[in-house]
């Protein structure tokens, strides 16, 4: 399964508006992709569960993606959360 790591680049950390554009790519990107900080893992597709997991500016998270495409979605994932959004 491949996986990326990444630093959190938003100042505010992944707050409602980041949460819900990372959330909305995931799901509809039709494969299963986790998000994972430290011990806890969720479905990147859920909202809730990226919410839940209280990222902050700097925190390195771990994405994970099965199925066709996935190479490609962790990618564009990643550029999601590289990228400042409160700038």
């Amino acid at each position: 399964m491949p996986e990326r790591s990444v630093l959190i680049a938003s100042a505010h950390g992944l707050h409602a508006r980041p949460a819900a554009a990372f959330t909305q790519a995931a799901a509809k990107a039709g494969v299963p992709v986790q998000l994972t900080k430290g011990a806890k893992s969720v479905n990147a597709a859920s909202i809730l569960g990226v919410i839940s997991l209280g990222i902050e500016h700097g925190d390195e998270v771990v994405l994970s993606a099965e199925g066709e495409g996935a190479e490609d979605l962790l990618d564009e994932l990643t550029a999601l959360l590289s990228a400042d959004h409160d700038a």
